[in-house]
C-alpha cells in the first residue's frame, strides 16, 4: 500500500519522529473552515507519486485566503490520471539543509538497500552518484543500524549525526511496519543536530495487512482514499483501476497472466481500463465476486468493451462460464459487448453456454483481441 503522504506522517509522528504540523483538507469547502497551523504554509496535493512539485500541485502560501485558494485549483485535479482528493497544509519549514534518507526492499537478495545523501528535494535525480552512498543491510536492525552508520560517515560533519539519528529511528519503523520502501525526501537538517520528515514516501506490504492493525484502522477509516487495498480486504482478490479514462473492462484470473494481457493491449495501442486477479478458485459456485466485479468495471466512463481471460487450471470453466452468464444478467449497469478467451478444463461445456448467450468463445487471444478492436472500431464510427 502506497501511503498518501499526509498518512505517512501521521504515522511517522505517532512513532517519534517530528514532522511539520499540518492538517488534511478533503475539500474546497473545507478549506475556509480548516484549523490551520502557524504559517506560513505549504499546500501539498495528496496522490500515490512522486513529481508533485513538478506537476504544480505543491505550492507556498501566505494566508488563509492563499490556502483556500490553492486548495481549490489542487483538490479534483487530474494528475498522470491520478485524481487529487485532498491537500495537506503544513507548516512551512525555513532556514533548513535538504537532505536524503531512504530504505527499499531488496527482492534479489532479501536485504534492504540503504541509502543516504547529504543532498536531497525535488532534483534527487540530478544528485552526481558520488554523492549518494548507499550499501546493502540484511533484514535485521542491528545490520541496518550499522550500515547507516557506516554511511553517515561519508556525510559532512555538520550533519552525520542528524542522519544517523534518523536511519536508526527509520529502520527500527521499516521493519515494525513491515515496509517495502520509507523514503524521506526532503529530511531537514537543523541547527543542533535535529532534523524533520519535510516529505514521506512510505509503500507496505498488503499481505502484512492483518497483522498491521493501525494500517487496518487507516485503511477501513479511509476507504475512499485506498479503494484498491480497501476492496482486496474486504472481498479478498485484487482489482485496481489503471485507466480511469480506459476502454476495455478486464475479467482475468492470474496476476502474471492479467499484466501481460494490459501489456499487450496497450502495445496494440488498446486502453485497458482496469487490472484484476479474480482467483476463479475461489468462486465455489456462487456469482457474488463476479456481480461485484463488473458492477466496478460498469463504473468506467469510457469502457465499451468487456474481455474475459482466464486459464484455467483447477476451474472447470463449465461451471465458471454459467456463473458469468448469470453475473451478466444481475450486473444490468454493464451494458456493452462481451469477448471471452477461456483456456482449460471442460472447454467444451463453456463453448455451449456461452454460445447460447450469444457469447463467442476464443482459445486464441490474438483473435480475442482483435474481436475487441472491432467493437471499439464500430462503437467509435456509431459515436461518429
Amino acid at each position: 500500500m502506497y501511503l498518501l503522504e499526509h498518512d505517512a506522517k501521521e504515522l511517522l509522528a505517532a512513532r517519534g519522529v517530528a514532522v511539520p504540523a499540518g492538517c488534511l483538507i478533503e475539500s474546497a469547502a473545507g478549506a475556509r473552515n480548516a484549523m490551520l497551523p502557524a504559517g506560513p504554509w505549504i499546500v501539498k496535493g495528496q496522490i500515490a507519486a512522486g513529481g508533485r512539485g513538478k506537476a504544480g500541485i505543491i505550492r507556498r502560501a501566505a494566508s488563509a485566503a492563499e490556502v483556500a485558494s490553492h486548495a481549490r485549483e489542487i483538490i479534483g485535479a487530474s494528475v498522470n490520471s491520478r485524481h487529487v482528493g485532498s491537500v495537506r497544509v503544513e507548516q512551512l519549514v525555513g532556514d533548513a539543509r535538504e537532505a536524503y534518507l531512504g530504505l527499499l526492499l531488496d527482492p534479489a537478495s532479501g536485504g534492504v538497500r540503504v541509502i543516504l545523501s547529504a543532498s536531497g528535494g525535488m532534483d534527487i535525480e540530478q544528485v552526481p552518484r558520488d554523492r549518494i552512498h548507499t550499501e546493502l543491510a540484511s533484514l535485521d536492525a542491528p545490520a541496518m543500524i550499522e550500515c547507516v552508520r557506516r554511511l553517515a560517515r561519508h556525510l559532512p560533519a555538520d550533519i552525520a549525526p542528524a542522519m544517523r539519528d534518523a536511519g536508526e529511528r527509520l529502520a527500527r519503523i521499516f521493519l515494525e511496519i513491515e515496509a517495502m520502501l520509507v523514503e524521506v525526501n526532503p529530511l531537514f537538517v537543523l541547527e543542533g543536530g535535529r532534523w524533520i520528515a519535510g516529505d514521506a514516501r512510505i509503500i507496505t506490504d498488503d499481505s502484512a495487512l492483518p497483522r498491521q492493525h493501525a494500517l487496518l484502522k487507516l485503511v477501513q477509516a479511509r476507504a475512499a482514499a485506498y479503494p484498491d487495498v480497501a476492496r482486496k480486504h474486504e472481498h479478498g482478490f485484487d482489482y485496481v483501476v489503471v485507466d480511469p479514462g480506459g476502454e476495455i473492462g478486464l475479467l482475468t484470473t492470474g496476476a502474471g497472466l492479467s499484466m501481460m494481457l494490459i501489456d499487450e493491449l496497450r502495445a496494440a495501442g488498446m486502453k485497458p481500463y482496469n487490472f484484476l486477479d479474480i482467483r476463479t478458485g475461489g468462486l465455489r459456485g456462487e456469482t457474488r465476486r463476479l456481480t461485484q466485479v463488473l458492477q466496478w468495471i460498469a463504473e468506467g466512463r469510457n469502457v465499451k468493451v468487456l474481455l474475459v481471460n482466464i486459464f484455467a487450471g483447477i476451474t472447470d470453466l463449465g461451471e465458471f462460464s454459467r456463473l458469468l452468464v448469470t453475473a451478466l444478467r444481475s450486473a444490468t449497469q454493464l451494458k456493452v459487448p462481451v469477448v471471452a478467451r477461456l483456456v482449460g478444463t471442460n472447454l467444451s461445456a463453456a463453448r455451449d453456454t456461452l454460445a447460447a448467450a450469444k457469447i463467442g468463445l476464443h482459445t486464441d487471444l490474438d483473435a480475442a483481441i482483435e474481436e475487441v478492436r472491432g467493437h471499439l472500431t464500430r462503437g467509435m464510427r456509431a459515436e461518429g
